[in-house]
């Protein structure tokens, strides 16, 4: 496309460049008054008064001030109405594109960047032409179309360097289009140049950008540690420029990269520094600072000063602002820690649909700017050839008239057919999206019901507890009780408290609560393990005796006796349901070792899905499913026990496959995934749900 327009706009004559006179406003104001209502005195002469008005509108455009840059280009635009200076038209017709880009007007900015190619072209300004083409790949950019903007980009440059001044920006500009085509290290080579040409330059503020857009790319490409020294860099450079809004911007980069690393520490120094800035300065918190501040606030654990902090923050946002969106979906996550699903829920569906009515109006963009090319060309088409008609026979204008009808005709022929295959292939897809709904509901069921199915039966584990007469407890591999008979309850002195659902540490002696909780953690590996213990609050010393549960799942057994009655050698192992010795016992040690590894291949593919569909860490996932428990260990959080599920060498002689299929089902009811990938997670469940039926565990 860019060829074409160059080679069309070469051969035309500079008064034949009338598309800046096409797109100039109806009408204008009086050129007499408006100069002096804006302060530019008119008796300087047309020229001088409209170089001065396209200066205050440049300047108008830099501060953000659009509609008193709208008028001075008006003013300027009636004052140089008559004028033959084509530098000056040129000039108006380029802040107008500037101008309409800072407006997010993209389509209309790429017809005025290119009305300026053409003034430019036909004057033969090859400065001008690199400018013209370096902004006309920046909005082809911007609407989508990154193969365009690229070899814009690459002519302007290539333009640039042979004049020997090659700039800053058309350099970052091919990098950033680099980066949307997901080619990162040629991403990284020419914001490198780049951010050598603005240091050369002395352009602080730029070389920042360009530091903060390296940072990005590497935090994209999960490089904490980089980003963190580019973000460093940039810092340092804001300073040097005094620019203290743009250093907030990268203390939310800084933030942003120590919470990827899990380094709530340093998040929370770089949030102690951004407050003080702002604070000093009476700076507003730009919208990202405030992202990254409340998800270190939520993952400290204060999850409704996130909320609050979040509220406000979108509060101050317009509506369609495309920040509210990371803003809504970060609110969610604060809304679940602090315990408000329903509302989290809410948020996180308004997060998608303004995302959804975002995507629409970009692609509503794209079409209109493809439709008013398409008609553009179609209309300059035409005009060729009837012009190119009338000059060589006009004696057979009434039959080309009639080959122009029939062609139209075509063209409308051709667009009908295409519109029906459009509205069918859409009513195809819809039909295909309500199926694919349709199962994945029907699957979710499925999952949710095959979840409960994993639950106990209490009730009539308690009744065969209560049938014994020593006292025994049912644990699992965290201490809370899942059942104790009648016997272990007064033996305790639980009162009329029953002690399910509470931790067994609540009834050991404060003395005696580590050796208990080291007991636990060996049971995973060990057979069984004696102990002794003070109750708490009550005189006398208890004997316990703990063996893993014969029906699997790393529950545990808790035998208590009185530790004054009964002499520790007169402990029996607590009666339990044994398994009839196996026929084959080499096949009995091949299905466990096979159950084993299933578990181990079931619980790394849960994590992989996890992590892929969800962007999150297996941290994520053992704080939310509530299922596995996370611990400091050395000042960082670890989820131990989940991490022996990802190694068959560290798996558990007694593991806890509830917990895995727990968790396979919640990442299936919880993350959105291929098809494909699905069923290959629930391939794996079922496989693992075979081996424990098979081995009669369930």
């Amino acid at each position: 496309m860019l060829w074409l327009l160059i080679a069309g706009v070469a051969s035309a004559a500079p008064p034949q460049v009338v598309c800046d006179r096409e797109q100039a406003p109806r009408v204008l104001p009086d050129p007499t008054v408006c100069p002096r209502r804006l302060g530019v005195p008119a008796s300087a002469g047309g020229a001088a008064t409209a170089e001065a008005l396209l200066a205050q509108a440049r300047e108008r455009i830099g501060g953000g001030r659009f509609d008193e840059a709208q008028r001075a280009l008006d003013c300027a635009q009636s004052t140089i109405a008559d004028a033959s200076d084509w530098k000056l038209r040129y000039e108006l017709v380029r802040q107008r594109g500037v101008l309409a880009y800072r407006r997010e007007l993209i389509p209309d900015a790429l017809g005025r960047f290119e009305c300026a190619l053409k003034l430019s072209t036909a004057h033969a300004d090859s400065e001008a032409i690199a400018r013209d083409l370096r902004n006309i790949g920046s909005a082809l950019r911007r609407l989508g179309d990154f193969r365009g903007a690229l070899r814009s980009l690459t002519e302007s440059l290539r333009m640039q360097r042979a004049r020997g001044e090659v700039g800053g920006a058309v350099l970052n500009n091919i990098a950033d289009v680099y980066r949307e085509l997901d080619e990162p290290d040629e991403a990284i080579r020419h914001y490198r140049e780049a951010l050598a040409a603005f240091q050369a330059q002395d352009d602080r503020v730029e070389a920042g950008h360009v530091l903060e857009s390296l940072a990005e790319l590497s935090l994209d490409r999960d490089d904490a540690a980089q980003a963190q020294r580019w973000l460093q860099d940039a810092l340092q450079t804001y300073r040097q420029a005094g620019n203290r809004a743009y250093e907030l911007r990268v203390y939310a980069g800084l933030m942003r990269a120590a919470l990827a690393r899990a380094d709530l520490a340093q998040a929370r120094q770089w949030r102690q520094a951004a407050l003080i800035i702002a604070e000093e300065h009476k700076l507003s918190l730009p919208a990202g600072l405030q992202l990254q501040i409340s998800r270190s606030e939520r993952m400290e654990g204060r999850a409704d000063a996130a909320v609050a902090r979040l509220r406000g923050a979108l509060a101050a946002l317009p509506e369609g602002d495309v920040e509210r969106i990371a803003l809504l979906e970060e609110l969610s996550l604060a809304q679940e820690a602090a315990g408000d699903r329903g509302a989290a829920i809410a948020t996180l569906r308004s997060a998608h649909e303004q995302e959804r009515v975002l995507s629409r109006a970009q692609q509503d963009r794209q079409l209109g700017w493809l439709r008013t090319r398409f008609e553009t060309a179609e209309r300059d088409r035409t005009i060729a050839a009837l012009e190119s008609e009338n000059r060589v026979r006009r004696g057979e204008l009434r039959q080309r008239t009639l080959w122009l009808w029939l062609t139209l005709a075509a063209s409308l022929a051709a667009a009908l057919a295409v519109g029906l295959l459009w509205m069918r292939r859409r009513q195809r897809t819809r039909l295909l999206e309500a199926a694919r709904t349709v199962r994945e509901e029907e699957a979710l069921a499925r999952y949710r019901r095959e979840a409960d199915a994993l639950a106990e039966d209490r009730s009539l584990l308690q009744a065969l507890l209560d049938s014994r007469e020593d006292a025994v407890c049912l644990i699992d591999a965290e201490g809370q009780v899942l059942a104790a008979n009648r016997a272990a309850c007064e033996l305790i002195d639980a009162g009329a408290r029953s002690p399910v659902g509470h931790a067994f540490t609540d009834y050991v002696d404060d003395a005696d609560r580590e050796r208990w909780s080291a007991a636990l953690e060996g049971m995973e590996d060990a057979s069984a393990q004696t102990l002794g213990f003070a109750r708490r609050g009550v005189p006398g010393a208890l004997q316990a005796q703990l063996t893993p549960w014969q029906r699997g799942d790393g529950l545990i057994v808790l035998g208590l006796r009185d530790a004054g009655a009964v002499p520790m050698a007169a402990f029996a192992e607590p009666a339990a349901d044994t398994e009839a010795p196996a026929d084959d016992p080499a096949h009995e040690a091949r299905m466990r070792e096979d159950f084993r590894r299933a578990l181990v291949e079931l619980m790394l593919a849960v994590v992989e899905t996890w992590e892929r569909s969800t962007g999150s860490s297996r941290l994520e996932l053992a704080e939310r499913s509530r299922i596995w428990r996370v611990t400091v260990d050395d000042g960082r959080l670890r989820a131990r026990a989940m991490e022996r599920y990802l190694a068959l060498s560290k798996l558990p002689r007694q593991p806890r496959w509830r917990d895995v299929l727990r968790s396979a089902y919640y990442v299936l009811g919880h993350c959105t995934m291929e098809a494909a990938e699905r069923d290959a997670l629930q391939a794996r469940v079922d496989a693992a749900l075979a081996y424990t039926r098979r081995r009669a565990l369930v």
